[in-house]
């Protein structure tokens, strides 16, 4: 088994399995291409590459304050225009001028939201991935001519690990009390 952490103090583990064809895109410590924005995995599977975005606004370290901030991004989709879509891109185009796009290209966003309510989260969740992929598609004043990213998903902890069983994500810390505040109002 293979332990991942997206940083060295995140909070979420995953394990995978040791036949799992897997690699870290948004490397710390290694020369990038600049002004680009990468993912933080990218797994190859036998009929598709998936590209995972790790966003954890549930960490144990991260502020009540900071959490609401970063909720109310989700729902005025600040954060797919200016981080989850240029992610998109920018690792579709790295691993393309790598010539690693043989195979279609999956988009995950994985968003820690354990430290919501469990309404906010469905409600957050349920068109998600359809603005996501939208954003995704038509970045500018018209959509692009090629669909660079055939689908997309966004999964809480528990969704994914419902998805995906043999790939396993653990929260390190207690698991963080739900923001009862960000229960009430958007």
């Amino acid at each position: 088994m293979q332990i991942y952490k997206a940083e060295e103090k995140a909070d979420l583990e995953f394990s995978f399995p040791d036949d799992l064809n897997w690699d870290e895109l948004d490397k710390q410590g290694v020369k990038l291409p600049t002004k680009m924005k990468f993912v933080d995995l990218v797994i190859e599977r036998e009929h598709d590459i998936l590209l995972i975005e790790i966003k954890d606004p549930s960490h144990s370290s991260c502020p009540e304050q900071e959490r609401a901030s970063y909720f109310k991004r989700l729902q005025d989709n600040s954060i797919l225009s200016q981080e989850l879509t240029p992610k998109a891109r920018d690792s579709y185009t790295y691993l393309h001028l790598m010539e690693r796009d043989t195979k279609p290209f999956k988009y995950i966003v994985l968003i820690g939201l354990d430290a919501f309510d469990a309404i906010k989260q469905k409600a957050l969740l349920l068109d998600f991935k359809d603005r996501l992929l939208a954003d995704i598609r038509c970045e500018s004043f018209e959509p692009w001519k090629r669909h660079h990213i055939a689908d997309c998903v966004v999964f809480s902890v528990e969704g994914w690990n419902s998805y995906f069983p043999k790939w396993q994500i653990s929260r390190i810390s207690a698991h963080p009390t739900t923001a009862t505040s960000l229960g009430a109002t958007p």
